[in-house]
Parts: C-alpha cells; sequence; structure tokens
C-alpha cells in the first residue's frame, strides 16, 4: 500500500498520472486496448481518497460486470482506499431501490425474476404463438433491447425499422408478447433486471426529495467501459448526477461491439459536445501487445469508417518486439482446425502455458472442429461463453433423434427417399428446422441452425471418409467423439467466441475461420454492421500479449470447392494483399491530454504532448517523481540544499495556516524539482512538473521570492482550499 497520495502517483506514466490528478470537472477518458485504464482510473479514485479530496462513502464507480466491479474493489483496497462503491449499474439501482421503495411506493420490493424465459414462453401462449426453445430466447432478448432502449410494445414494430435490427420473427407478433409478458408480470408482482433500471429511474424521476438524498449521498461518478452504455443507464446516470459534472467516463469507441443489446457508443463520442469544458485524456501506450501485434491492430482500424473511427486511437507498443502475426491458409476447415492444433501444441512444447493460449471464432458453432483437433492433438482446452458442442441442447436432440433413425428407419417415412448417409442426416435433420439455408439475422436460432449444420458437414466428411459406412456407424462416431471431449478439463486451450473473449488477454491468440461470410458475418449488411464486425476482429487482434495467428479455409470440407476467400479486413495487412500497413495510422489521435475551454469542441485540434525525458540521460521517464524532477532518479542532481531547506520551512508555514498536510501545498518531489531548477522568472517556474495553474496563482509570487533569497512581506492568501486545488498539480 503507498504510504502517501503521492506514492498512489509512482509508476504511472504521464497519461495515467494525468487521469489520476484530474479529480474537478468532468473528464473523458479514451483508453485503447491494454494501455491501463483500470489502474489509471482506481489510481485517481485512491489518490482523491488519500488527497483528502474525495470521501470514499461519495464516490460510486459503475462498471459492467461483476467480475470486474469485485477486481476494482480489490485494487482501492490495495491503494488503501476501502469503502468506495464499485458496482454494475443493476447491482447499484437494485441497492437503491431496495432502500427506497417502502417510502416511494409501499411494502416490500416486487420479487425479481431470476429467468424471465419462462414467463415470455407463457406470454407466448398466451397469445397463441409457439415458439421453439431457440425462439424463446431471441424473442427475450427482443424484449430485453426494447426495455434498455426505452421502447414500450406499441412501438417495437417501428422501432426495429428505425434500428435497421432484424427481428427473429414478425414484429408485430414480438410486440404482442411483450406487451403480454409485462402483463404477467403486473399480475404476479414481479420485476426482471430491466425493470430494476427502470424503476430506479422512474422513483427518481418522480421523487424529487429522494433524487436530492442519491446525490447527497454519491457525489463523484466514475463509468469504465462507457462506450457500452445504454440509453436506460445514461438516463439513470443523469439522474444519479443531477446538475452537477462530478463525473469520469472510460471508454474506447473502437471495441463497441454489443450494440445488439443496445449499447451504443454515442454518449463517448458526444460526451465533449454535452461537456465543453471536460478535461480528454487519452492513453495510447499499449502495455498488453508487442509491437508487432499493435501494428497489426492500428493497421485494422486505419481502414474503419464511420463516427467511431473519428476517434480511434494509434496505440503504441511499450513492450519489446515480439514475433510478427502469422497469416495462414488452409485447403479446408479440418485442416486449419488440425494445422492450429500443431501449432498450439508446438507453443506449448516450446514451454507457452495451454491457459495462456486461446482460439478465438465469430460464432460458437465453429467450435465442434477446433474441439475434436485439439482432442485428438491431445491439447486440453475449456469452452468459453458457451457450452460445448456435444453439450448444446440442439446437438443432444440431434444425437436422439439419429439414434432411433439408425434404429429404426427401416419403418420411417422421414427416409424413404434417403439415398445416402449425408441425405439420410438431412432428411432427420430437417425435422427439426434444419433447411439447406441459413436463417436470416443472428441469435439463438442462427446458432441451433449453425450447430445442426456442423452435424451435416461431418456426416458428409464421414461418409466421404468410409464410403460403405451406415447411420449407426455414424452415431458411434458422434459417441466416440462425445465422450473424448467429457474428460475434465481443469486448465487448458481457451476456446471462444470473439464476444467472449472481451476483457481478456492471453501470450498466444488464435483468430480462426476469417472468411467472407464469417468476419464479417454474412448478415452484416449496413455499413454500421460492417464497421461493428471489423471492431470485434481488433476485439480479437488485441487479445494477444506476443503470438498471434490469423487463418481462413477456401474450402469446407477436403476436396470441395475453394471458392472462399480471406476477410475483406486483413486486405492491406497481410503480405501479399496490397500495401502492408505502416507504423502510422491517418487520422488516428496520439496520446495526451486536452483541457476543456467552455466552448464546445468543433474541429478542434488536440494538443499531443512528448513523453517526458530526463535532462540528464535523454531516456523516457515512466515514474511519477522522475517525472517531476524530469531526471533518473541515479542521475547526478543539482539541488540546492539550503534553497530546498527554506522551501520546505515556508511550506509547513503555509500547510499549518490552511490546517492541510503539508503535501497538499507542494510535494516533496515538486520542491526538490524547484531547488534544483532554482526559477528565476514566471515562466522557469510555470513549466515545471507540479506547478499546476492554481498553485502558481496562490504561491507562485513567494517562491520566486524565496529562489531569489528574498524575504516574504506576507501570505500569499489564507490558504483554504489547497486540498482541492492540489488535484490541478500537474
Amino acid at each position: 500500500m503507498p504510504d502517501s497520495a503521492d506514492g498512489v502517483l509512482d509508476g504511472l506514466d504521464p497519461e495515467q498520472r494525468e487521469v489520476a490528478t484530474a479529480l474537478h470537472g468532468p473528464v473523458c477518458v479514451l483508453a485503447g486496448a491494454g494501455t491501463g485504464k483500470t489502474r489509471a482510473i482506481t489510481h485517481r479514485i485512491a489518490y482523491g481518497v488519500r488527497a483528502g479530496i474525495l470521501q470514499p462513502a461519495s464516490v460510486l464507480a459503475v462498471t459492467f460486470t461483476a467480475r470486474a466491479a469485485g477486481e476494482m474493489r480489490g485494487r482501492l483496497r490495495q491503494l488503501g482506499a476501502g469503502g468506495v462503491q464499485a458496482r454494475t449499474f443493476h447491482s447499484a439501482a437494485l441497492r437503491q431501490l431496495q432502500f427506497f421503495w417502502p417510502k416511494a411506493v409501499g411494502g416490500e420490493v416486487p420479487r425479481l425474476l431470476e429467468r424471465k424465459i419462462q414467463l415470455v414462453a407463457e406470454a407466448a401462449s398466451r397469445c397463441g404463438l409457439r415458439f421453439d426453445r431457440n425462439e424463446l430466447r431471441d424473442v427475450t432478448a427482443e424484449i430485453e433491447w426494447s426495455k434498455v432502449t426505452q421502447t414500450v410494445p406499441a412501438d417495437y414494430p417501428a422501432a426495429v425499422v428505425k434500428a435497421g435490427r432484424e427481428a427473429p420473427r414478425d414484429p408485430a407478433e414480438i410486440a404482442q408478447v411483450y406487451g403480454t409478458y409485462e402483463q404477467l408480470k403486473r399480475e404476479r408482482g414481479s420485476i426482471d433486471f430491466e425493470d430494476v433500471l427502470l424503476l430506479t429511474v422512474g422513483v427518481l424521476q418522480d421523487r424529487h426529495d429522494i433524487a436530492e438524498q442519491v446525490r447527497a449521498q454519491y457525489q463523484h461518478f466514475v463509468v469504465d467501459e462507457y462506450q457500452d452504455v445504454s440509453p436506460l443507464q445514461q438516463r439513470l446516470l443523469e439522474l444519479w448526477l443531477g446538475n452537477r459534472d462530478t463525473l469520469c467516463v472510460v471508454g474506447d469507441a473502437s471495441q463497441t461491439i454489443y450494440s445488439f443489446t443496445g449499447a451504443t457508443p454515442d454518449h463517448l463520442l458526444n460526451f465533449r459536445t454535452r461537456h465543453p469544458n471536460a478535461t480528454v485524456v487519452k492513453l495510447v501506450r499499449d502495455y498488453r501487445s508487442s509491437p508487432q501485434v499493435v501494428r497489426l491492430a492500428n493497421g485494422l482500424l486505419s481502414q474503419a469508417k464511420g463516427r467511431a473511427a473519428e476517434q480511434r486511437l494509434e496505440l503504441i507498443s511499450q513492450r519489446e518486439a515480439g514475433p510478427e502475426p502469422v497469416y495462414t491458409e488452409y485447403a479446408d476447415e479440418p485442416a486449419e482446425a488440425e494445422g492450429t492444433a500443431r501449432r498450439i501444441r508446438d507453443l506449448i512444447a516450446s514451454g507457452v502455458p495451454a491457459s495462456e493460449i486461446a482460439v478465438l471464432f465469430r460464432i460458437n458453432a465453429q467450435s465442434e472442429v477446433y474441439e475434436q483437433a485439439l482432442a485428438d492433438a491431445g491439447v486440453p482446452y475449456q469452452l468459453r461463453g458457451a457450452e460445448r458442442f456435444f453439450e448444446r441442447p440442439e446437438v443432444r436432440e440431434a444425437g436422439v433423434k439419429l439414434r432411433g433413425a439408425a434404429r429404426f428407419g427401416a419403418n420411417d417415412a422421414l427416409l424413404d427417399d434417403a439415398l445416402d448417409l449425408p441425405s439420410e442426416v438431412r432428411a432427420v435433420l430437417s425435422d427439426m428446422g434444419w433447411t439447406s439455408r441459413p436463417p436470416a439475422g443472428s441469435g439463438a436460432v442462427r446458432d441451433r441452425w449453425e450447430s445442426l449444420a456442423a452435424l451435416v458437414r461431418l456426416a458428409e466428411d464421414f461418409a466421404k471418409a468410409r464410403p460403405a459406412a451406415t447411420l449407426a456407424d455414424l452415431v458411434a462416431e458422434l459417441d466416440e467423439r462425445a465422450n473424448a471431449q467429457h474428460a475434465p478439463t481443469v486448465e487448458g486451450v481457451t476456446l471462444a467466441s470473439l464476444h467472449a473473449a472481451k476483457g481478456l488477454e492471453w501470450d498466444a491468440v488464435f483468430l480462426v475461420g476469417l472468411t467472407e461470410g464469417m468476419m464479417p458475418i454474412t448478415y452484416a449488411k449496413s455499413e454500421e454492421q460492417i464497421e461493428e464486425e471489423r471492431r470485434l476482429l481488433y476485439v480479437g487482434v488485441t487479445r494477444a500479449r506476443l503470438h498471434l495467428g490469423l487463418s481462413w479455409s477456401l474450402a469446407r470440407s477436403p476436396g470441395g470447392r475453394a471458392s472462399r476467400r480471406a476477410s475483406r479486413f486483413l486486405s492491406g495487412l497481410r503480405p501479399g494483399s496490397g500495401a502492408v500497413a505502416g507504423r502510422r495510422t491517418p487520422g488516428a489521435l496520439s496520446g495526451g491530454v486536452e483541457r476543456g475551454d467552455g466552448v464546445a469542441a468543433v474541429a478542434r485540434r488536440p494538443r499531443h504532448r512528448s513523453p517526458a525525458r530526463c535532462r540528464v540521460c535523454n531516456r523516457t521517464l515512466t515514474d511519477a517523481g522522475e517525472m517531476k524532477l524530469m531526471r533518473c532518479e541515479d542521475c547526478p542532481s543539482e539541488l540546492d540544499e539550503g534553497l530546498y531547506e527554506r522551501l520546505c520551512e515556508w511550506r509547513a508555514e503555509q500547510a499549518a495556516r490552511s490546517r492541510q498536510p503539508a503535501y497538499c501545498v507542494f510535494t516533496d518531489k515538486t520542491l526538490m524539482a524547484i531547488a534544483e531548477a532554482v526559477p528565476g522568472t514566471e515562466s522557469e517556474l510555470a513549466v515545471i512538473s507540479g506547478v499546476g495553474r492554481r498553485k502558481f496563482d496562490r504561491y507562485g509570487s513567494d517562491v520566486l521570492a524565496i529562489c531569489a533569497g528574498e524575504g516574504l512581506v506576507g501570505a500569499s492568501g489564507d490558504g483554504s482550499g489547497d486540498a482541492a486545488e492540489n488535484s490541478s498539480e500537474k
């Protein structure tokens, strides 16, 4: 635990330190992947608490997952800032709702539904509609989207059209089910997770006394992953704030990949418009990935379009050089999976832990061939964010139907027209809804189809390898594969979709299946949808620390027509596809800080700061104390010890007068920097790190007089507010 507020700043880079010390007014942190945003915002909170500027109980830090909230609380405790509330939007809202419900409404809070899908099924039944399990999941997702975008049932069909959203069923039917679902909840005195936010918003809007009580409790807000907030979450945040601007938001528009849930980067992109006096800090020093990985990530975004691309960040790797990304073209999908498994096995043999390797794909249905390839190679693996292929409900159901057909197929009219094994499988699975053409749109229906399509492809490949095989042989093969992959794996290679990989990182990452139709996905039609697919690939690339593999296959199965081509996103990046991306991406933002001036930012050029360098040996400085001195700790010092002692005596008098800790006047390192530079003019004093504008106005004349050896006539002010102004020290 740091021994002082100044100690909290030790080890932060210049931009992270700007975040940590910007404690007043609205602050927007544009944080690229791997740039230490969590470190920056936790140190910001801890610095404010340790300096006495923020009271722990008055701070509410909001994250998007319980895991992230727990991590933030742990870091704050380690920094000596225990007592700060770090919660998800839903958790914070539920806590307030439970506390204020008796006063606002009376009685107990309605029962919270843990799983709404059962009530959605009942609502559909009341409407005379029948949905299978996957359709229920999709309709439930549409209801959730409607609620976070504050769309009522009657407005759902129009909202779908306006958003360019592909509804999984007739929008009028979904609107009817949505309305009936809401009615059932009211009848049973239940609420769902979206209601928690809606009801909290309603209470704060209608009861000004309760809103003021909440605002009296929480006076400073930090919001992580701000690019992912929904309109409903933004409304709740505005009610928490009231007419104050004590807000710090952190995000990266280039990592917006959840628009299908109602998330929008507009609040991040428009932050300076809403808060013209905001301080904007751009974090671009990437501590996660090698220069080779970072160069590819920058190149990928250099081709981006749209509003999010206007605020893309130019990452600068802080790591040593590593291997170049490896691009591999395979003849077919099994060859791609087997080649990936071989490379993974080689990495493990070279000392890379299996838990530090990931295979990332666009949709969960792609996992089966990699599960099999890794199992065949003897490499343990674990699936993240999805069920194992053979444990998925539709795959298990298909197995039961195929087993029944193998036993009693002679009496099954469904198989009368089947001429071979693949056609038998297609006939059986068609009874489950499989068709030769995929369904439109995304979601559970598409996932179900992809799983069944994977079984059809497996049957086709099995029949090619064993022309005389029967349906019973295929069932035995499926059982064998399932049994081999049910072995417990405590630690292994991670298999995950790109969406599930957000927020994670590994030493080695393999991005697989990068073909047109999969990346971007075939149902991404509009420019906005295509750009979100590009950002999804960017998220995948930036998960890698050192090793990065990108691969695609020309055909689905061995001997198949080689009609596929590599993803358009790789054009100009991979060798042989045109100009390879250079170090700079035109139009990207560099790191630094931009301070608001009360005027809406319109086409204003950002001010960029060069890295701090030692004035003795010219080495780049990252330590906060060294940056104050503008030299390395072990480089020769020109400290005027007599001047330093006089400055310390003066600081003690100022601190006693204002009844604040001495470091709230100037820190030790700032006084040392002054005593080394011995400034003789206002401009020479103003450029010393730690002498901010307010401190210069308050103490500048005293410090210059002491440096000139003059006696002080009187105090330079009453010292009030020194602790608050300590936050302006730069």
